[in-house]
Protein backbone atom coordinates (compact mmCIF):
# COMPACT_ATOMS: atom_id res chain seq x y z
CA UNK A 1 0.00 0.00 0.00
CA UNK A 2 1.11 3.46 -0.86
CA UNK A 3 0.57 6.28 0.90
CA UNK A 4 0.02 9.87 -1.06
CA UNK A 5 0.56 12.77 0.99
CA UNK A 6 -1.66 15.54 -0.83
CA UNK A 7 -0.31 19.39 -0.07
CA UNK A 8 -2.87 22.84 -0.68
CA UNK A 9 0.50 25.01 -2.51
CA UNK A 10 0.76 28.56 -2.92
CA UNK A 11 -1.44 29.90 -6.22
CA UNK A 12 -0.25 32.54 -8.40
CA UNK A 13 -0.57 35.00 -6.60
CA UNK A 14 1.76 33.63 -3.91
CA UNK A 15 -0.49 33.27 -1.42
CA UNK A 16 -1.79 30.22 0.14
CA UNK A 17 -5.64 29.12 -0.44
CA UNK A 18 -5.73 27.56 3.03
CA UNK A 19 -4.93 30.79 5.11
CA UNK A 20 -1.02 29.53 4.81
CA UNK A 21 -1.57 26.19 6.27
CA UNK A 22 0.27 23.13 5.26
CA UNK A 23 -2.18 19.59 4.84
CA UNK A 24 -1.17 16.45 5.34
CA UNK A 25 -3.32 13.87 4.11
CA UNK A 26 -2.99 9.86 4.48
CA UNK A 27 -4.96 7.80 2.55
CA UNK A 28 -4.92 4.75 1.63
CA UNK A 29 -4.49 3.42 -2.34
CA UNK A 30 -6.15 0.11 -3.55
CA UNK A 31 -4.95 -1.54 -7.00
CA UNK A 32 -7.47 -2.36 -9.39
CA UNK A 33 -6.87 -5.32 -12.00
CA UNK A 34 -8.58 -6.21 -14.72
CA UNK A 35 -9.75 -9.71 -16.18
CA UNK A 36 -6.58 -11.24 -16.51
CA UNK A 37 -4.73 -8.59 -17.14
CA UNK A 38 -1.35 -7.67 -14.60
CA UNK A 39 -2.24 -4.32 -15.09
CA UNK A 40 -1.94 -1.65 -12.50
CA UNK A 41 -5.29 0.77 -11.68
CA UNK A 42 -4.35 4.52 -11.52
CA UNK A 43 -4.78 5.86 -8.10
CA UNK A 44 -6.90 9.11 -7.12
CA UNK A 45 -4.93 11.71 -5.24
CA UNK A 46 -7.25 13.59 -2.84
CA UNK A 47 -7.62 17.23 -2.58
CA UNK A 48 -9.31 19.60 0.55
CA UNK A 49 -10.66 22.48 -0.03
CA UNK A 50 -10.37 25.56 2.25
CA UNK A 51 -13.31 27.54 3.48
CA UNK A 52 -12.65 30.99 4.50
CA UNK A 53 -15.30 32.01 7.16
CA UNK A 54 -17.11 35.69 6.42
CA UNK A 55 -17.47 37.16 9.63
CA UNK A 56 -21.13 38.71 9.68
CA UNK A 57 -21.30 42.16 10.10
CA UNK A 58 -22.48 43.59 13.70
CA UNK A 59 -26.36 45.13 13.37
CA UNK A 60 -26.24 48.73 13.47
CA UNK A 61 -28.58 49.26 17.02
CA UNK A 62 -31.83 50.97 16.60
CA UNK A 63 -31.48 54.62 17.88
CA UNK A 64 -33.35 55.38 21.08
CA UNK A 65 -36.83 57.44 20.53
CA UNK A 66 -36.52 60.17 23.13
CA UNK A 67 -39.93 60.07 23.95
CA UNK A 68 -40.02 56.59 24.49
CA UNK A 69 -37.13 56.49 27.16
CA UNK A 70 -39.03 60.01 28.70
CA UNK A 71 -42.22 58.13 29.08
CA UNK A 72 -39.65 54.44 30.41
CA UNK A 73 -38.19 57.49 32.77
CA UNK A 74 -41.01 58.53 34.65
CA UNK A 75 -42.40 54.97 35.38
CA UNK A 76 -39.37 53.55 36.66
CA UNK A 77 -38.29 56.79 39.17
CA UNK A 78 -42.52 57.19 40.05
CA UNK A 79 -42.26 54.16 43.23
CA UNK A 80 -38.82 56.01 44.20
CA UNK A 81 -40.59 59.15 44.45
CA UNK A 82 -43.68 57.84 45.95
CA UNK A 83 -41.39 56.02 48.82
CA UNK A 84 -39.33 59.45 49.58
CA UNK A 85 -42.66 61.19 49.82
CA UNK A 86 -43.46 59.25 52.36
CA UNK A 87 -40.62 59.72 54.06
CA UNK A 88 -40.12 63.37 53.73
CA UNK A 89 -43.53 63.36 55.64
CA UNK A 90 -42.80 60.88 58.57
CA UNK A 91 -42.72 61.65 62.06
CA UNK A 92 -39.37 60.80 63.57
CA UNK A 93 -39.64 57.16 65.35
CA UNK A 94 -41.16 53.69 64.35
CA UNK A 95 -42.80 55.52 60.83
CA UNK A 96 -39.77 57.31 59.88
CA UNK A 97 -37.36 53.87 60.10
CA UNK A 98 -40.18 52.26 58.77
CA UNK A 99 -40.72 54.52 55.62
CA UNK A 100 -36.84 54.38 55.74
CA UNK A 101 -36.71 50.52 54.67
CA UNK A 102 -39.51 51.25 52.16
CA UNK A 103 -37.37 53.76 50.12
CA UNK A 104 -34.40 51.85 50.32
CA UNK A 105 -35.80 48.81 48.75
CA UNK A 106 -37.74 50.95 45.86
CA UNK A 107 -34.17 53.12 45.50
CA UNK A 108 -32.27 49.01 44.68
CA UNK A 109 -35.14 48.46 42.51
CA UNK A 110 -35.15 51.96 40.22
CA UNK A 111 -31.02 51.18 39.87
CA UNK A 112 -31.72 48.14 38.17
CA UNK A 113 -34.24 49.12 35.77
CA UNK A 114 -32.15 52.21 35.13
CA UNK A 115 -29.34 49.93 34.80
CA UNK A 116 -31.26 47.58 31.87
CA UNK A 117 -33.21 50.75 30.64
CA UNK A 118 -31.72 51.70 27.33
CA UNK A 119 -30.99 55.53 26.95
CA UNK A 120 -30.35 58.02 23.60
CA UNK A 121 -26.79 58.77 22.84
CA UNK A 122 -27.53 62.00 24.71
CA UNK A 123 -28.65 60.69 27.90
CA UNK A 124 -26.86 57.39 28.20
CA UNK A 125 -24.07 59.24 30.55
CA UNK A 126 -27.09 60.75 32.77
CA UNK A 127 -28.66 57.53 32.67
CA UNK A 128 -25.58 55.76 34.20
CA UNK A 129 -24.90 58.32 36.75
CA UNK A 130 -28.63 58.64 38.29
CA UNK A 131 -28.05 54.05 38.57
CA UNK A 132 -25.39 55.05 41.05
CA UNK A 133 -26.27 57.53 42.61
CA UNK A 134 -30.14 55.88 42.96
CA UNK A 135 -28.06 53.01 44.66
CA UNK A 136 -26.06 54.59 46.60
CA UNK A 137 -28.77 56.07 47.89
CA UNK A 138 -30.60 52.96 48.88
CA UNK A 139 -27.72 52.09 51.45
CA UNK A 140 -27.47 55.57 52.76
CA UNK A 141 -31.27 55.26 53.92
CA UNK A 142 -30.72 51.47 55.43
CA UNK A 143 -28.17 53.69 57.38
CA UNK A 144 -30.10 56.37 58.35
CA UNK A 145 -32.27 54.02 60.23
CA UNK A 146 -32.19 54.54 63.93
CA UNK A 147 -32.84 51.25 64.77
CA UNK A 148 -34.84 51.89 67.58
CA UNK A 149 -31.66 52.64 70.10
CA UNK A 150 -30.86 55.15 72.72
CA UNK A 151 -28.00 56.68 71.32
CA UNK A 152 -28.78 57.12 68.01
CA UNK A 153 -28.27 60.06 66.06
CA UNK A 154 -32.12 61.65 63.63
CA UNK A 155 -32.10 59.91 60.27
CA UNK A 156 -32.42 63.37 59.01
CA UNK A 157 -29.09 64.33 60.09
CA UNK A 158 -27.76 61.30 58.84
CA UNK A 159 -29.24 61.77 55.63
CA UNK A 160 -27.86 65.55 55.59
CA UNK A 161 -24.25 64.83 56.11
CA UNK A 162 -24.67 61.80 53.13
CA UNK A 163 -22.90 62.45 50.11
CA UNK A 164 -25.73 60.50 48.07
CA UNK A 165 -28.24 62.59 48.53
CA UNK A 166 -26.18 65.42 46.76
CA UNK A 167 -25.15 62.67 43.61
CA UNK A 168 -29.05 62.12 43.05
CA UNK A 169 -29.81 65.71 42.50
CA UNK A 170 -26.44 66.12 40.34
CA UNK A 171 -27.44 63.00 38.11
CA UNK A 172 -31.45 64.53 38.05
CA UNK A 173 -29.93 67.87 37.05
CA UNK A 174 -28.17 66.80 33.82
CA UNK A 175 -30.85 64.92 32.60
CA UNK A 176 -33.77 67.56 33.09
CA UNK A 177 -31.38 69.97 31.50
CA UNK A 178 -30.78 67.41 28.43
CA UNK A 179 -35.08 67.37 28.18
CA UNK A 180 -35.32 64.05 30.47
CA UNK A 181 -37.27 65.37 33.89
CA UNK A 182 -36.52 63.16 36.83
CA UNK A 183 -38.62 65.08 38.89
CA UNK A 184 -37.56 63.03 42.20
CA UNK A 185 -38.89 64.74 45.66
CA UNK A 186 -35.76 63.98 48.17
CA UNK A 187 -36.54 64.04 51.74
CA UNK A 188 -35.72 66.91 53.51
CA UNK A 189 -32.91 66.61 56.11
CA UNK A 190 -31.78 68.56 59.17
CA UNK A 191 -28.14 69.94 60.72
CA UNK A 192 -26.60 68.69 63.31
CA UNK A 193 -27.45 69.40 66.44
CA UNK A 194 -25.69 69.85 70.19
CA UNK A 195 -28.30 70.31 72.52
CA UNK A 196 -27.71 70.60 75.97
CA UNK A 197 -29.08 70.80 79.47
CA UNK A 198 -27.98 73.30 82.13
CA UNK A 199 -25.41 71.94 84.67
CA UNK A 200 -27.25 70.29 87.76
CA UNK A 201 -30.27 69.88 86.11
CA UNK A 202 -32.56 66.75 86.92
CA UNK A 203 -33.52 65.03 84.37
CA UNK A 204 -35.69 62.98 86.62
CA UNK A 205 -36.09 63.48 89.94
CA UNK A 206 -38.39 60.76 92.53
CA UNK A 207 -36.53 61.20 95.26
CA UNK A 208 -38.63 60.93 98.62
CA UNK A 209 -36.19 63.11 100.65
CA UNK A 210 -33.57 62.12 103.61
CA UNK A 211 -30.03 63.77 104.04
CA UNK A 212 -27.75 61.93 102.01
CA UNK A 213 -25.31 63.68 99.73
CA UNK A 214 -24.05 63.03 96.34
CA UNK A 215 -21.27 65.22 94.34
CA UNK A 216 -20.22 64.53 90.58
CA UNK A 217 -17.11 65.52 89.34
CA UNK A 218 -17.39 65.53 85.62
CA UNK A 219 -13.28 65.75 84.51
CA UNK A 220 -13.97 64.02 81.44
CA UNK A 221 -14.29 65.74 77.59
CA UNK A 222 -18.25 65.07 77.22
CA UNK A 223 -21.24 66.03 78.96
CA UNK A 224 -22.70 63.45 81.34
CA UNK A 225 -25.68 62.35 83.47
CA UNK A 226 -25.61 60.06 86.46
CA UNK A 227 -28.58 57.76 87.59
CA UNK A 228 -29.21 56.42 90.84
CA UNK A 229 -31.70 53.65 91.27
CA UNK A 230 -32.70 50.81 93.45
CA UNK A 231 -33.79 48.01 92.15
CA UNK A 232 -35.89 48.19 88.82
CA UNK A 233 -36.85 52.08 90.45
CA UNK A 234 -34.84 54.76 89.08
CA UNK A 235 -34.62 57.40 92.29
CA UNK A 236 -32.95 60.36 89.92
CA UNK A 237 -30.95 61.33 86.75
CA UNK A 238 -28.70 64.49 86.76
CA UNK A 239 -27.19 66.20 83.64
CA UNK A 240 -23.31 67.29 84.78
CA UNK A 241 -21.89 69.39 82.05
CA UNK A 242 -18.23 68.31 81.16
CA UNK A 243 -15.67 69.96 83.10
CA UNK A 244 -18.33 70.67 85.86
CA UNK A 245 -19.53 69.49 89.57
CA UNK A 246 -23.02 68.19 90.37
CA UNK A 247 -24.38 67.90 93.60
CA UNK A 248 -27.41 66.53 94.71
CA UNK A 249 -29.12 66.35 98.07
CA UNK A 250 -31.76 64.60 99.65
CA UNK A 251 -30.98 61.21 98.78
CA UNK A 252 -33.22 58.86 101.04
CA UNK A 253 -31.00 55.87 102.56
CA UNK A 254 -30.30 53.01 100.84
CA UNK A 255 -28.05 51.21 98.79
CA UNK A 256 -28.20 52.50 94.97
CA UNK A 257 -27.25 51.27 91.46
CA UNK A 258 -24.77 54.09 89.87
CA UNK A 259 -25.49 54.37 86.30
CA UNK A 260 -23.42 57.05 84.01
CA UNK A 261 -24.01 58.50 80.28
CA UNK A 262 -21.70 60.27 78.52
CA UNK A 263 -22.20 61.52 74.53
CA UNK A 264 -23.32 64.91 73.01
CA UNK A 265 -26.09 66.16 71.54
CA UNK A 266 -28.77 65.49 74.59
CA UNK A 267 -32.46 64.61 73.12
CA UNK A 268 -34.89 64.79 75.92
CA UNK A 269 -37.65 62.99 74.57
CA UNK A 270 -35.38 59.41 74.86
CA UNK A 271 -33.85 61.03 77.50
CA UNK A 272 -30.31 59.95 76.07
CA UNK A 273 -27.47 61.41 73.79
CA UNK A 274 -26.99 61.15 70.17
CA UNK A 275 -24.01 60.93 69.52
CA UNK A 276 -20.56 59.68 71.20
CA UNK A 277 -22.14 57.95 73.74
CA UNK A 278 -20.66 55.50 76.42
CA UNK A 279 -22.92 53.73 78.85
CA UNK A 280 -21.27 52.65 82.10
CA UNK A 281 -22.12 51.48 85.53
CA UNK A 282 -19.88 51.58 89.40
CA UNK A 283 -19.07 48.24 90.24
CA UNK A 284 -19.80 49.16 93.58
CA UNK A 285 -23.34 50.23 95.07
CA UNK A 286 -23.24 53.50 96.66
CA UNK A 287 -24.33 53.36 100.78
CA UNK A 288 -26.47 56.01 102.15
CA UNK A 289 -27.21 56.07 106.13
CA UNK A 290 -28.54 58.37 108.61
CA UNK A 291 -28.10 57.75 111.79
CA UNK A 292 -28.51 59.47 115.54
CA UNK A 293 -25.09 59.82 117.02
CA UNK A 294 -23.74 61.88 120.47
CA UNK A 295 -24.51 65.42 119.55
CA UNK A 296 -26.26 65.10 116.07
CA UNK A 297 -27.06 63.42 113.36
CA UNK A 298 -24.46 61.47 111.12
CA UNK A 299 -25.64 61.16 107.02
CA UNK A 300 -23.28 59.95 104.15
CA UNK A 301 -21.69 62.66 101.86
CA UNK A 302 -20.25 61.08 98.66
CA UNK A 303 -18.36 62.27 95.61
CA UNK A 304 -17.66 60.10 92.73
CA UNK A 305 -15.41 61.39 89.69
CA UNK A 306 -16.47 60.15 85.86
CA UNK A 307 -12.40 61.42 85.14
CA UNK A 308 -10.10 58.17 85.29
CA UNK A 309 -7.28 58.66 87.84
CA UNK A 310 -4.60 56.99 89.30
CA UNK A 311 -5.12 55.26 92.92
CA UNK A 312 -8.96 55.64 92.19
CA UNK A 313 -10.98 53.47 94.11
CA UNK A 314 -13.99 52.64 92.10
CA UNK A 315 -13.92 50.56 89.24
CA UNK A 316 -16.40 50.78 86.44
CA UNK A 317 -18.15 48.43 83.52
CA UNK A 318 -19.77 49.03 80.10
CA UNK A 319 -23.41 48.51 80.05
CA UNK A 320 -25.39 47.93 76.90
CA UNK A 321 -27.70 50.62 76.43
CA UNK A 322 -30.72 48.89 76.35
CA UNK A 323 -30.02 47.92 79.68
CA UNK A 324 -29.47 51.85 80.80
CA UNK A 325 -31.83 52.92 83.45
CA UNK A 326 -34.44 55.53 81.59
Amino acid sequence: MRVLRARVSAGASGRATALGAVLALALPLTACSGDGGGSSGSGSTASETAAVATPTPTPTPTPVDPTAYRAALAEIVAPLDAALRTVDRAAEGKALDAALGTAATAAETAAGLLDAERAPDDAWTGNTALAEAVRDLSLSLVDAQSGGGRCATSPRITLGSDDALASVRQADASLTALGYAVDLKLPRTEKAKNRRLGNNALVRDRRQGGLGRLTIKNGTSSDAVVTLTKGQRTNFTVYIRKGKNATVRRVADGAYNVYFASGTDWNSSKRSFTRDCSFQKFDDKADFDTRQVSGGTQYTILTFSLQKTIGGNATTSEVPEAEFPS
